[in-house]
């Protein structure tokens, strides 16, 4: 396996609201974009409210705990930001 095709040792990932105060809450996984995703990937980001950013290992755990809780941050749901890290705490690494 050559170094471009190994897996991560972990994923970067950012929280981020569409529009400030009012848009949808999405997530975006940039260690796993391609090359030709990462700059609309980005923009969208940059384009929307920051409000969590992190790092968590690669697979299906992780990525299902923040999808839950972007469901409930979408369904009205309020967490500021130590909130959210007492939300995914246990997925989260350094």
């Amino acid at each position: 396996m050559n170094a471009k095709s190994a897996a991560p040792a972990k994923v970067m990932f950012e929280i981020y609201r569409d529009a400030p105060g009012a848009g949808a809450y999405r997530v975006v996984y940039f260690s796993e974009l391609e090359e030709h995703e990462r700059d609309d990937a980005i923009e969208q980001a940059m384009n929307g409210q920051h409000v969590f950013d992190g790092f968590v290992p690669p697979g299906d755990g992780p990525k299902a705990r923040i999808a839950a809780l972007l469901e409930r941050l979408n369904a009205g749901a309020t967490l500021e930001r130590d909130g959210i890290r007492s939300e995914l705490e246990g997925v989260l690494v350094n």
